[in-house]
């Protein structure tokens, strides 16, 4: 694979968990423009959007994942799925996405599925926040387990960099990849 720098074989030592989160504080200030562009956007057309979020949680929620969801999960799969294996963030802290084997440049493939099991409690707290809002047929026990659930996951995600060598969250060991310093 062609690439802008090379890929080191030897070290495949993880990033630290403080670093990481920096980078996605960098990458969270482009997520919070293209919100605010949103909600700008909102203004102009309001009377096409509120029947699309306050007819059935469904559609709330389907709605809710093309207009906010998808291109965040786009913009990560995306970046670190190309040449630079990074995000913005992710640039700016001098580090990259890699795979778990030989350290080599992460496939697109498996950045899809980094970023969808990365963004799965997101998403999962938005389906359950919409039928919370919105009446649906689901029994309450059920939305505030998986409410629950989402806690549950965001947890998990914090808690496993710190509880293996190469500093992987579970949705890294799933997708095989690792967060290393770029060389």
């Amino acid at each position: 694979m062609n690439s802008r720098f090379t890929w080191a074989r030897g070290n495949l030592n993880g990033v630290p968990l403080g670093i990481r989160l920096i980078a996605f504080l960098w990458d969270y200030v482009i997520i919070s423009g293209y919100i605010v562009l949103l909600i700008g956007l909102s203004f102009l057309i309001r009377p096409w959007l509120t029947p699309l979020f306050t007819t059935s949680p469904w559609l709330a929620e389907s709605s809710g994942f093309l207009f906010i969801t998808l291109p965040v999960y786009l913009y990560f799969a995306i970046c670190e799925g190309s040449s630079v294996h990074a995000t913005w963030g992710k640039r700016r802290m001098g580090i990259v996405v890699a795979s778990r084997r030989h350290g080599n440049p992460v496939r697109f493939g498996a950045s899809l599925l980094r970023s969808a099991l990365k963004f799965a409690p997101w998403e999962l707290a938005h389906f359950t926040i919409w039928h919370m809002v919105i009446p649906t047929d689901y029994p309450d026990a059920l939305i505030y387990s998986l409410l629950g659930t989402v806690y549950g996951l965001v947890l998990v995600y914090l808690i496993s960099p710190l509880l293996n060598r190469n500093r992987q969250t579970v949705y890294d060991l799933i997708a095989g990849t690792v967060i290393r310093y770029r060389n």
